[in-house]
């Protein structure tokens, strides 16, 4: 099946520690249903970006349906872009996608957002909504698909041979060296010969994200121990409260606000049903538009709306 191949604008903005962020600008097709500007935010998984397969053809059909998307190519992902501070993206840092959620809010000021995370974005949006309340100003729900929320508990499974587990673990750990090998000179400018020599090497005999883990990506920012990486990288330490629909790659906990979506067919990003989130979002939105006013603020039930009538 061809991938559709739909025109955007590519995004550049300047980080404080010198790094750049990109993202791609997707205007809508058409008017929303609601007759709003709804922009939805997107997260790609690890070392994607917005011209992966699976991107483009979310964003098509959010498009068609009225939604202006825009998709973050994480740091270091697209191949014909280069670093410019020695830094990649990690597992749990919301630096970039937070600037490109503030882009947007500043300019399209009347828009409302969706944010939608697949896989490691899943776990950075999370991350992201969770670090500050200020953060969830403006945002209707939140879309995570097949995400996992503890790296450090996905380590036992991530090296398991059921499923194949094991050898989706390889493939992405092969993407991972390919991506930090293409951006050596500018990751390791700053350390000494020896010292990229010993990552390097280590890094060339890697089968496993979390074998690269252990010698190179706990010590992109400051050097920490493995342990205490995976828990500062990921959301199930952030506490987040928010509208969510999960399609969770582990089992999630049971919360009266949360939505555990499983599809029949289909593995990991791989069962296409796009519509489905699409339609979760138009239905947030007529809802969004349809609530009663004491509700508006977003810090009231309809339960309370019921309350403050009867009295």
């Amino acid at each position: 099946m061809l991938s559709p191949h739909p025109s955007g604008i590519r995004k550049y903005l300047p980080m404080q520690d010198g790094a750049t962020a990109t993202f791609d600008l997707f205007e809508p097709l058409g008017d929303h249903r609601t007759g709003d500007d709804i922009t939805m935010v997107i997260c790609p998984g690890i070392g994607n970006h917005s011209e992966k397969h699976y991107i483009r053809t979310f964003v098509d059909h959010a498009q068609k349906d009225g939604y202006r998307c825009a998709v973050l190519n994480h740091l270091g992902a697209l191949p014909n872009i280069e670093l410019t501070s020695p830094r990649m993206f990690t597992y749990g840092c919301t630096w970039e996608f937070a600037a490109m959620v503030g882009y947007i809010k500043r300019t399209y000021p009347h828009t409302q957002l969706i944010v939608v995370g697949f896989s490691l974005g899943g776990n950075i949006v999370c991350k992201f909504l969770g670090e500050n309340r200020v953060n969830q100003e403006r945002v209707l729900c939140c879309v995570s698909v097949c995400q996992g929320y503890s790296a450090l508990r996905a380590q036992e499974t991530f090296l398991q041979w059921d499923q194949f587990r094991r050898f989706y673990n390889f493939l992405m750990a092969d993407n991972m060296k390919k991506i930090i090998l293409s951006h050596r000179h500018s990751l390791f400018s700053g350390s000494s010969v020896k010292v990229i020599d010993v990552d390097l090497s280590r890094l060339y005999t890697a089968t496993s994200l979390m074998q690269i883990d252990e010698h190179i990506m706990r010590y992109v920012k400051k050097p920490v121990s493995l342990k205490e990486y995976y828990e500062k990288e990921s959301c199930v330490n952030v506490p987040l409260l928010l509208n969510v629909l999960f399609f969770f790659f582990f089992p999630s906990a049971k919360k009266p606000n949360v939505i555990f979506a499983l599809t029949l067919h289909g593995g990991h990003l791989g069962f296409f049903e796009w519509r489905l989130i699409v339609g979760y979002a138009n239905a947030m939105c007529q809802w969004e538009k349809q609530k009663p006013a004491c509700c508006q603020s977003g810090h009231l039930s309809e339960g309370s709306c019921t309350e403050e009538k009867d009295t």
